[in-house]
């Protein structure tokens, strides 16, 4: 293990943790609100360079294509917790207001996505590019149902 390898990791472990009490860390909604467009712009930013990869706009490298599927695994699951009672108001954010009103369908979406970001990071564990593209594809459309329910353009 590298040590940038290992210093992601144990960002990235450290991050989670922290995420898993995150919902009595918010002291007014607009934090929580940050703390979720934050996070959703990280998962974003390395879900995207794997896309690009994947769409052949930048040449295949397995080492970052891993290391950008461990990101966006570890961080699939720290943005529900920003989507809490009262987050709804108090800050501008694209979120619809059934995420608030159908919180089970909206939480299976989250779930979704999480199972389907493990399942990337595991095909990218394997460094073969068609692999990735097969496991990327229901990644990304987990994300664009949640959008399609859940977000305002």
């Amino acid at each position: 293990m590298t040590f940038k390898t290992l210093a992601i990791s144990a960002a990235v472990a450290v991050t989670t943790l922290l995420a898993l009490p995150a919902h009595a860390q918010f002291a007014k909604s607009e934090e929580a609100v940050k703390y979720r467009q934050g996070s959703l712009f990280v998962i974003g930013q390395h879900f995207g360079r794997i896309g690009a990869m994947v769409n052949g706009k930048l040449p295949f490298d397995a080492k970052a294509a891993q290391e950008n599927a461990d990101i966006v695994a570890a961080m699939a699951a720290l943005p529900w917790t920003g989507f809490g009672p009262g987050t709804d108001k108090g800050a501008p954010h694209k979120a619809k207001p059934n995420v608030w009103t159908e919180k089970a369908k909206f939480n299976e979406h989250a779930q979704t996505f999480q199972a389907e970001a493990a399942k990337l990071a595991s095909a990218a564990k394997t460094g073969n590019l068609e692999q990735i593209k097969t496991a990327f594809g229901p990644a990304a459309q987990s994300c664009k149902s949640c959008h399609d329910a859940f977000r305002n353009r």
